[in-house]
């Protein structure tokens, strides 16, 4: 069963989600829903609850709520409670929100535009496009993003065909490569840039985008060249790509005097959430 996880995002806060292209549909975390909808600090609480109380009102709904590995704001992965639309709607029902109705529609919405990307593939990449650009991201971070999302799909398609692990090995090989060029996991960037659940190459600059690709690119065309047999092979691939990055930007550092890796994010470089200026002003 072939399953994708991804980001959706309902009024600027983010739902995580996955695909499951076997059943044909989105799961979503029931924890970032619920936090969207009540806008309560401690969502998980706020669940536990409400499940006792479907249970103690005699609905099935809470019963039939199953558990997916997703990604958690430290990078890991664990089991979370999610739900598909269908139950998601139902759900909805029973949460009081101003929320409910505009969420509903984004929900189906969403739905809707996954079975239109199956069709045609092209449709996707027009809508991160059209995304990123009502975000406030500059045309050129644009198409620097949309470019490391293919050399990110190339070398996933390496690692699969060496038989290697989506989830914990993909990250471990994540952090070697970005440790290597940035000297921080994963983890440690978004904790340096100020980041929760956001993406991190979203809060990248356009430098330290260019790094992350050719550190990913040179991952790719190493093993490539090298065929590494095993998971460990495959960490020290990652380490040469990376360092491939790293020399790259020691030699950037030297001749500008100023420090690659950026504690800025986003909304402080890209204006994203500042308030739009009036016309008049």
């Amino acid at each position: 069963m072939s399953k994708k996880e991804t980001i959706q995002v309902f009024e600027d806060k983010q739902v995580r989600t996955l695909w499951d292209a076997g059943q044909e549909k989105w799961y979503l975390s029931i924890i970032d829903v619920i936090e969207i909808l009540t806008g309560t600090d401690r969502p998980r609480k706020y669940w536990s609850d409400l499940k006792a109380k479907l249970k103690k009102e005699g609905s099935e709904l809470s019963e039939k709520i199953g558990q997916l590995k997703m990604q958690s704001a430290d990078g890991k992965f664990y089991k979370t409670d999610v739900a598909d639309t269908e139950q998601l709607f139902r759900l909805i029902q029973s949460i009081p929100s101003p929320k409910a109705e505009p969420f509903k529609l984004w929900l189906a919405q969403v739905a809707a535009e996954r079975l239109d990307e199956m069709q045609d593939p092209e449709l996707s990449i027009d809508r991160a496009l059209e995304q990123y650009m009502k975000l406030g991201y500059s045309e050129n971070w644009i198409n620097q993003r949309l470019k490391s999302i293919e050399i990110r799909k190339e070398l996933t398609d390496e690692w699969k065909s060496r038989g290697l692990k989506e989830g914990q090995q993909f990250a471990t090989l994540t952090d070697i490569i970005t440790k290597a060029w940035a000297g921080k996991t994963t983890k440690e960037y978004k904790v340096f840039k100020g980041l929760k659940k956001e993406n991190l190459r979203d809060n990248m600059t356009n430098t330290e985008l260019i790094l992350n690709m050719l550190a990913e690119a040179s991952t790719k065309d190493i093993s490539q060249a090298t065929n590494p047999k095993d998971f460990a092979a495959s960490k020290k691939v990652a380490q040469q790509g990376g360092n491939v990055a790293k020399v790259a930007l020691k030699e950037l550092e030297s001749k500008t005097g100023k420090k690659v890796v950026s504690s800025l994010n986003a909304k402080a470089v890209l204006g994203i959430d500042k308030p739009k200026k009036k016309k008049d002003e």
